[in-house]
């Protein structure tokens, strides 16, 4: 299943003002990384559902959200709960060593 996509102009109704915590990818469609973190991320959302939404944000077509969050190279990973950063990744990581990061914040 494809992640669901968030734009600058989506981005506060679907990060900032969600109930649960959201995962946001910020990444760019040139970006090897990025694809090769895609299925990790896909995994994460289909296994997590119930508790942690899954969003990527191309970062070529929303520079003023990945400037916001001073985002500097991609892939990163920001976690947010409560409409705030709580936790972020630069980087490639396997599925489990995403998730033992963002764990305490997931409740």
């Amino acid at each position: 299943m494809p992640l669901t996509t968030t734009t600058e102009s989506a981005f506060a109704a679907d990060v900032l003002a969600s109930a649960r915590p959201v995962l946001v990818d910020f990444s760019a469609g040139w970006c090897p990384p990025c694809q090769m973190i895609e299925p990790v991320l896909e995994q994460i959302a289909a296994d997590e559902a119930a508790r942690l939404r899954v969003l990527t944000l191309d970062v070529d077509e929303n520079p003023v959200v990945a400037d916001l969050y001073q985002v500097t190279s991609m892939p990163t990973l920001v976690l947010f709960r409560g409409g705030q950063e709580v936790a972020r990744i630069k980087g490639i990581r396997p599925r489990e060593l995403i998730l033992a990061e963002f764990a305490p914040h997931l409740g």
